[in-house]
């Protein structure tokens, strides 16, 4: 067995892009205030996925280590130790769309991101990735992306081809130079008029969602582009940078992006078996209507085709 994700996955397209499954060595180092705790008790209190038992028989399997030697399931840790946990990795499908490359240079690579994939490993996802594809389908790595968007969330990504640039991005946004546009799909008739909003964002990463009133501040300009009476196509134009910072601030307007079950209020029916869930299970691997088009900074621009929905 090869404890490592292979280089080049072999995906499979069969109700979405999957990854066959891979072995993997996840890699923690023992922390202070872990130190004196049984390898097996350390495990079971820290990383609750899994049950006591598995991590007692992953122990006398050899499949967690301690400084690449196996342990008794009493073994004591001490400070700063290496744990290892191998283990067979099954990422999360996500949507079956290709990463559709807009523009390259010898530093700098655009691409429109599908909505379902993260832009790097995070989570449960490593190869199901903006850059795990592009290293995998294109050769193309390194990469460093210059800003993220929302796994469900789709559109422009600027990624770097080196650290120096990437620094540079990274310092333009931080100093408000770089304007970022987005557009989505909201409920109701958006006011004609142009919309600031300005309200702290408050990121709850337990809840995995946003409020406001609370938190950093946060200012959003929103301007209406089109009405059917029913839904508005609004472009969002964020000064800040928070996290869900334009969903949370479309439902304080009262016009939350159409499709969103984290901040759009549906009705509830209490013998409904799929309430307070909302939707069946799969709905939130849905593409939310909300798109990234346009980054523009000190002397460069770059853009994403608007999606079908706008």
């Amino acid at each position: 067995i090869v404890w490592q994700t292979p280089a080049n996955p072999d995906y499979i397209f069969r109700h979405g892009r999957h990854v066959r499954p891979y072995y993997f060595e996840f890699i923690a180092h023992v922390k202070n205030r872990w130190a004196g705790k049984t390898i097996v008790d350390l495990f079971a209190e820290e990383f609750k996925g899994r049950p006591y038992d598995y991590y007692v028989a992953a122990v006398q399997a050899g499949r967690i280590q301690v400084d690449g030697q196996m342990v008794s399931t009493s073994y004591r840790v001490h400070s700063s130790q290496k744990i290892s946990h191998f283990l067979h990795r099954h990422e999360p499908p996500v949507l079956a769309c290709d990463v559709q490359v807009l523009h390259k240079e010898p530093d700098i690579l655009t691409v429109c991101k599908p909505a379902s994939v993260p832009v790097h490993p995070c989570g449960q996802y490593r190869k199901s990735t903006v850059v795990g594809i592009l290293q995998a389908e294109y050769g193309l790595a390194p990469l460093f992306p210059v800003h993220r968007l929302d796994r469900l969330v789709s559109g422009l990504l600027i990624l770097a081809r080196n650290p120096t640039k990437a620094d540079i991005f990274r310092q333009q946004i931080e100093s408000g130079k770089v304007r970022k546009q987005y557009v989505a799909k909201v409920v109701g008739v958006f006011p004609e008029e142009e919309i600031v909003v300005n309200a702290n964002v408050d990121y709850d990463a337990r809840e995995g969602r946003s409020s406001v009133e609370r938190g950093k501040t946060a200012c959003t300009k929103f301007t209406r582009i089109s009405t059917n009476n029913k839904q508005s196509i609004v472009l969002c134009e964020p000064v800040t940078g928070r996290t869900h910072q334009i969903r949370v601030h479309l439902q304080y307007t009262g016009h939350p992006i159409a499709n969103d079950a984290l901040y759009h209020s549906f009705s509830i029916d209490p013998m409904c078996t799929n309430c307070p869930d909302l939707a069946p299970k799969g709905y939130d691997e849905e593409p939310i209507w909300l798109h990234c088009v346009r980054y523009s900074g000190p002397g460069w621009e770059y853009e994403c085709p608007y999606p079908a929905w706008a």
